[in-house]
């Protein structure tokens, strides 16, 4: 895959440590590639080092920084990403070394939400995470200055421009969460004036076709295609199914190391799944590691306070499945490579207590089966909070006709 745009050259950086195994490294590196990719910069090759735990002073070791400053100027690479999030000075020391662009993935995440981001609302909300990200990072923009080596007459004004630009900062971010605060009021009043419908949200890893799916569900064309983050802003639909009327909302998507700059600055993009009756949690069932993908947005649903709603686990991309058979003559365990998609289905059925089901959103494979297990949930919902709504007791005289498949 080519990025439509002009792209840079950049290498991947990665550390395998008693916090990381190498499987884990490597998948990282993957997915640290295709954010590459989706920030439009071509990943050339991967450096990975195994530590104890990173260096304090350039994260990874001497030697492999110098195998990696070889590479970068033998090559004319204009980028080096880093997998894990550096501290202002291992950023300063490793950008001396290497003497080009050097960023660590929360601020690649960060630039892809800033070339994603389409409203002034996501914008305002983006702007702010970056500069919550570069203001403890000030110090590197000033190295010029150190090579005055402290003269006479330089410490001072050098300091009092770096101070100066943090007070300059300082003062965009408070405006900025002065701006978002206005914003959220508006959002949740708007929240508030969508009456009495049941709230039903899409949450799930970036990627996993929860766009796609709101497409099939409201028979809208929201923008989606296999990027990361194609979806910034939320969306909401009004969907009715067998007459049952509710409301759909297509969310952020989430992603290991989320930058917490971002989940701060995106509270009320996950408000819309706070304040939700009914979660849709969406898998990519083909990816190799979707079980690690699926833990990691219930970790993210527990850090924002949304494991009481009623969820239903949607195993998306069951057309792009795949599987070796094993050998009979095989006598090792079964692997998650080896399962065919029906034994998949009854050991993910039988260990897990939430309700699941398997479906294609983009062949429109067991999405009457999806609708009729969602209207169930729907009406639930309904019964839960208007007991004698017509929608609660699956009242058929609702006087919208839903589309038909």
């Amino acid at each position: 895959m080519i990025p439509e745009k002009s792209s840079e050259s950049a290498v991947l950086v990665g550390v395998i440590s008693r916090f990381q195994p190498e499987e884990k490294v490597i998948e990282y590196l993957d997915e640290l590639e295709f954010l590459a990719l989706t920030a439009g910069a071509t990943a050339h090759r991967r450096f990975i080092q195994k530590v104890d735990v990173p260096f304090a002073a350039t994260f990874i070791g001497p030697g492999k920084l110098i195998e990696v400053n070889d590479y970068v100027k033998e090559n004319n690479i204009s980028m080096v990403i880093f997998d894990d999030e550096l501290t202002p000075t291992q950023l300063r020391n490793i950008e001396r070394v290497l003497e080009v662009k050097v960023i660590d993935r929360t601020n690649l995440i960060l630039d892809i939400f800033a070339q994603r981001a389409k409203t002034a609302y996501a914008k305002t909300q983006v702007e702010l995470a970056q500069y919550q990200y570069l203001l403890p990072r000030l110090t590197r923009m000033w190295t010029h200055l150190e090579r005055q080596k402290g003269g006479i007459g330089m410490r001072g004004p050098g300091e009092t421009e770096i101070e100066t630009d943090r007070r300059i900062i300082r003062d965009k971010i408070t405006r900025l969460k002065e701006q978002l605060i206005k914003i959220d009021k508006q959002m949740a009043t708007q929240r508030k004036s969508r009456g009495e419908f049941i709230r039903v949200a899409l949450v799930g890893y970036t990627n996993v076709g929860k766009s796609t799916l709101m497409n099939s569900l409201s028979k809208s064309e929201i923008f989606a295609e296999n990027k990361l983050f194609a979806t910034l802003d939320t969306t909401v639909r009004k969907v009715v199914i067998d007459g049952t009327p509710f409301l759909l909302s297509d969310t952020v998507g989430f992603i290991r190391k989320l930058p917490h700059q971002l989940v701060e600055s995106f509270k009320s993009t996950l408000d819309e799944v706070r304040e939700a009756d009914v979660l849709l949690h969406v898998v990519d069932i083909s990816h190799p590691n979707f079980e690690e993908q699926l833990q990691v947005v219930n970790e993210t649903l527990k850090e924002i306070g949304a494991t009481d709603k009623d969820i239903l686990l949607i195993f998306n991309k069951v057309d792009a499945y795949s599987f070796t058979e094993k050998d009979e003559f095989d006598l090792s365990p079964a692997t998650r490579q080896n399962l065919s998609l029906d034994d998949l289905k009854n050991s993910y059925m039988a260990k897990e207590n939430a309700p699941a089901i398997f479906i294609s959103a983009k062949k429109a494979i067991n999405l009457d089966t999806l609708k009729s297990d969602l209207l169930v949930m729907v009406r639930q919902a309904y019964s839960k909070r208007y007991p004698f709504s017509q929608h609660a007791k699956g009242y058929p005289g609702y006087n919208i006709v839903p589309e038909q498949d």
